[in-house]
């Protein structure tokens, strides 16, 4: 289902309406946001230097060390007495990322997000099963309220106590998860454990995954658990920009589409700042052109992505962003190898003997690197038989060695032994920090 005219526009008018909100956006900017005001003055570019889409690059950067040096709220285009929300990031590595929504921004929010959902296969008559965490956090409120824009029925069910979950879950009928991507999997893994069989005893249809990257190897995982006529979809979006709401997939799973008239979307290389183009791959840069309280210019995510423009068999004609292949800085360079976790993950679920649960493991031994992988068995994979399990780790070892062209120590674990997640996976620990 297409929700709004805007996501069918031509090239020509996308871009229209991308410059005219460009050109207010920067004018706005300028004058309510100082440290962005003082970036400009630096750079030697004024809002009337903005005469088209290709001055674009010619911004500035905001970064995430921005929201940093100006905590709470000294990026904020308007006072608190303008707002009607604050949302802010889990602040584990320091003082939260702080965001903020005027009335007008969470309508505009709900309505991106209503795309989405619909575009991801959500419609009115869906019962709507939400296990992201409620509170500081952007995730479940988002979908929440672009969910019941849509007219769809929602259960709040929040995060934790996996057997309520799908208590509510078989007996509200609900149709439509929202979670991660590792606590669908893990929903699905309690399901069995209680005796109740996901494909047959629960109605789920659809599931708007999403916080955390998705490879298409778990969707296949996920398909397995709940049966082929699960629609699994994916959703992109980060505090900063909105929440939820930047892009999604439609049920054609051919990229995520882009909110192009409230985002611009660019492709940079990340070590020199350049603009690559459309297909190459590199950090995704946002734009957000409609927000009043915390508007933002060429915002790097440091997500790893690539654009394209082609319409889309859906009937959509914006641009779309490709399954994120990992972050810059979730990137491990091991032995002088750049490897990202999204690449193991990939390999390891080509294996009908593993589960969907990893452990990374980088430890630092006489000036070496050592990379060790703990992966599950799939149940009906245990077995006594040490020839058979060595086989497998053979078989792994050389894969992973064809993905990441350096050896790995491969463990393999008895079902259900790592830690499981309701949130967002933790799948690394790198040991070398601190060590020189």
């Amino acid at each position: 289902m297409i929700w709004a005219k805007e996501e069918t526009l031509s090239r020509a008018e996308i871009e229209g309406i991308q410059l005219d909100r460009l050109k207010k956006l920067v004018r706005y900017v300028y004058d309510n946001v100082e440290p962005y005001r003082a970036k400009m003055d630096a750079a030697g570019i004024s809002p009337d230097d903005v005469k088209s889409l290709d001055d674009l690059k010619r911004l500035p950067f905001t970064t995430k060390q921005d929201f940093r040096d100006n905590y709470p709220f000294g990026l904020f285009a308007v006072g608190t007495d303008k707002l009607a929300r604050i949302h802010a990031s889990s602040g584990t590595t320091g003082k939260p990322t702080v965001v903020g929504y005027t009335p007008h921004d969470l309508e505009v929010w709900a309505e991106c997000v209503a795309r989405l959902a619909a575009a991801g296969g959500a419609d009115s008559s869906d019962v709507c099963q939400i296990c992201f965490g409620y509170g500081m956090f952007t995730g479940a409120l988002g979908l929440h309220k672009g969910l019941e824009h849509i007219g769809a029925c929602i259960i709040p069910s929040s995060t934790g106590n996996s057997e309520k979950q799908l208590m509510y879950m078989k007996d509200y009928g609900s149709t439509l998860l929202v979670a991660t991507p590792s606590y669908a999997l893990r929903l699905g893994e309690v399901a069995l454990s209680m005796g109740l069989n996901p494909k047959t005893d629960l109605k789920l249809r659809t599931a708007l995954v999403g916080s955390e990257l998705m490879t298409e190897a778990m969707r296949d995982e996920m398909r397995k658990l709940y049966g082929d006529k699960l629609t699994v979809t994916q959703n992109y979006g980060m505090s900063e920009l909105m929440g939820p709401g930047v892009s999604g997939e439609c049920t054609e799973l051919c990229g995520m589409h882009i909110n192009e008239d409230h985002f611009i979307c660019e492709i940079i290389d990340p070590e020199t700042g350049d603009v690559l183009p459309a297909g190459e791959k590199g950090e995704l840069v946002v734009t957000c052109l409609t927000k009043e309280a915390l508007p933002l210019i060429r915002y790097r995510t440091r997500d790893i992505t690539r654009l394209f423009y082609e319409p889309c068999k859906c009937g959509r004609t914006t641009a779309r962003m490709d399954i994120l292949s990992g972050r810059t800085d979730d990137m491990l360079k091991i032995k002088g190898v750049n490897v990202f976790p999204s690449q193991i993950e990939e390999v390891m679920l080509r294996f009908d003997e593993l589960g969907p649960h990893y452990e990374i493991i980088v430890d630092r031994k006489d000036h070496s690197d050592i990379l060790t992988i703990r992966v599950e068995l799939a149940p009906e994979s245990m077995t006594d038989d040490v020839s058979e399990l060595e086989k497998l780790r053979a078989r792994l070892k050389s894969s992973l060695r064809t993905m990441l062209g350096i050896d790995a120590k491969i463990v393999l674990e008895s079902p259900h032994t790592l830690k499981r997640f309701e949130g967002k996976a933790k799948r690394v620990t790198d040991n070398r920090k601190g060590l020189t």
